[in-house]
């Protein structure tokens, strides 16, 4: 083996572990979030490029929007991987303000054309309903929940731009 074969071949490895590292530190750090708020709800926006409807899992849990995207590699022939740096599972968290009082069951989700994902969370206002039930918020102002509550993958349809609830099984 002469030293330009020699050197192009570890040039290749090296190249290969850094992709490899940095598709390890994508799948380790979370996913940027927005957190907007209106008079009637709560829109948390995360940016999820290349993301298909059905790789997407939305949860709620005591005040805290949870999404997890499970990518998959396409491979191209006549292609081979030089730098695998995208991560392939990624995960995001927005967590509510402390105040948040949301009614998580009729939350939506939606997925636009651009990549983007948008889950609506409507506030509930405890003083219109005038009872006191098992739903009513904790001390701490939020929704109160039982357990985590994911929605299912198909949850969102497959469809980009349309728009599916964040159901939540209790």
């Amino acid at each position: 083996m002469n030293f330009k074969s020699w050197r192009e071949t570890v040039g290749d490895a090296l190249y290969r572990q850094v992709g490899r590292a940095s598709s390890h530190v994508q799948e380790h750090r979370s996913l940027p979030v927005d957190i907007l708020e209106n008079e009637s709800s709560y829109l948390v926006v995360f940016d999820a490029p290349g993301t298909e409807p059905e790789d997407l899992q939305v949860r709620y849990l005591d005040g805290n929007v949870k999404i997890r995207i499970d990518r998959f590699r396409s491979y191209h022939d006549g292609f081979e991987m030089r730098f695998p740096g995208r991560g392939m599972a990624l995960d995001g968290e927005a967590v509510l303000p402390d105040d948040a009082v949301v009614d998580p069951d009729a939350g939506t989700a939606k997925l636009t054309d651009s990549g983007t994902l948008q889950i609506t969370i409507p506030k509930e206002d405890s003083r219109e309903d005038g009872d006191e039930d098992s739903s009513a918020p904790t001390e701490e102002g939020r929704h109160d929940t039982k357990d985590e509550t994911p929605t299912t993958e198909s949850g969102i349809s497959d469809e980009t731009d349309s728009e599916a609830a964040v159901n939540t099984d209790d």
